[in-house]
């Protein structure tokens, strides 16, 4: 895919890392340790397992589908790459413990010097962030892509909150529509149990983008003024549950990539639909989230739509579990990993096809709407 001449001076001008070229050996996986936040037990203070990035990994080694050799790791986005959609003034309030603390909804935190805040909490989030952005150009060049982690979708150009402090979605798309000949239209399928309100106020008047938002109506952040940009919205009662769910999902997907067919489709994949999380009020099954995963990639695949998917939230221990044997699954299904492989010689780790075919997990298309 062809890069895009600079020929506006905007903020496709500035030289970056994010968007290298990247071994055709590689799996178009995107993770990094620097993910994982560590700090004197501070993280144990959210709910949200700061550290199941690094857990998602893990689970993938162990069945063999991914090496460190095979991944793509992370580069931290810089001030210069943030500023293609963050104000300055945004970022200069970063620089504020006491901002960081509310974004974060770690009140200890504001205690800290910043410069602490910053290397254990923000860099782990900046790293992130560049995931999304490096995952985004890989979508496009092979096809799919997986971050391990992003979907900061609460966040905005000049907002955060609800644990993210950077637009991780938002840069992706932009990143794109800057840089990457062809990239011109995106939809944003977004099925985190909340509202994505950060994106959705980022693309309000951006007819070039379309989202599909399915949350708990009754939830963080019950924001109305930035649903006016949802284009397809699914509200939710409190402990929805499979059978309902997995319905909506397929039908609306399906009629918003019929509506607009998306040179890239970026996917909000969060955990926090599991029946038992402690925040996201509904009731979906751990089979339940492999069937949804499985509905939008291939949908995506039945139309030649690139996928970029992140992780997004999650607020269980069981959670990296069920990310990584949804992944698992989508490889089994044919649905991602087939490019990288084969570059390796080898159509499918029979390793892989054995453990899922032996998992009690068992993921079957949804009958059709």
């Amino acid at each position: 895919m062809a890069h895009k001449e600079d020929n506006d001076g905007k903020g496709s001008s500035h030289c970056t890392a994010l968007h290298v070229c990247i071994p055709k050996t590689s799996l178009p996986i995107v993770y990094h340790p620097d993910y994982n936040i560590t700090f004197m037990g501070f993280e144990k203070l959210h709910p949200f397992d700061s550290g199941k990035w690094g857990k998602v990994i893990h689970f993938l080694k162990e069945e063999q589908f991914v090496t460190d050799g095979n991944i793509v790791e992370a580069l931290e986005a810089t001030e210069e790459d943030l500023l293609v959609v963050h104000t300055q003034r945004y970022l200069n309030r970063l620089k504020w413990s006491l901002v960081v603390a509310g974004i974060t909804e770690i009140p200890p935190l504001m205690f800290l010097p910043n410069f602490l805040v910053q290397r254990r909490v923000l860099r782990p989030l900046r790293t992130q962030t560049g995931g999304t952005i490096m995952a985004a150009k890989l979508a496009v060049d092979r096809g799919w892509a997986i971050n391990l982690g992003g979907g900061f979708h609460h966040c905005s150009s000049d907002k955060g909150g609800g644990f993210c402090a950077y637009a991780d979605i938002t840069l992706a798309i932009k990143f794109l529509f800057e840089r990457v000949e062809g990239i011109s239209k995106a939809t944003i399928i977004d099925l985190d149990a909340h509202q994505g309100n950060g994106h959705e106020r980022d693309f309000l008047d951006d007819g070039r983008v379309y989202i599909m938002d399915v949350y708990n109506r009754y939830i963080y952040p019950g924001d109305s003024y930035a649903k006016r940009a949802i284009k397809r919205k699914v509200e939710l009662d409190w402990g929805t549950e499979d059978s309902e769910y997995l319905r909506k999902v397929e039908l609306h997907t399906n009629g918003a990539l019929n509506e607009v067919c998306p040179d890239i489709l970026v996917y909000n994949a969060g955990t926090d639909v599991l029946d038992g999380d402690p925040l996201g009020g509904l009731s979906i099954s751990p089979e339940g989230i492999g069937k949804r995963d499985e509905m939008v990639f291939r949908a995506a695949r039945r139309r030649g739509v690139p996928i970029l998917m992140m992780t997004s939230g999650g607020y269980q221990k069981k959670t990296a579990r069920i990310i990584a044997d949804s992944i698992l699954n989508l490889h089994l299904k044919g649905l991602i990993g087939a490019e990288a492989l084969e570059a390796e010689g080898s159509l499918s780790s029979p390793l892989v096809t054995s453990t899922m075919r032996n998992s009690a997990v068992n993921f079957e298309p949804a009958d059709p709407v």
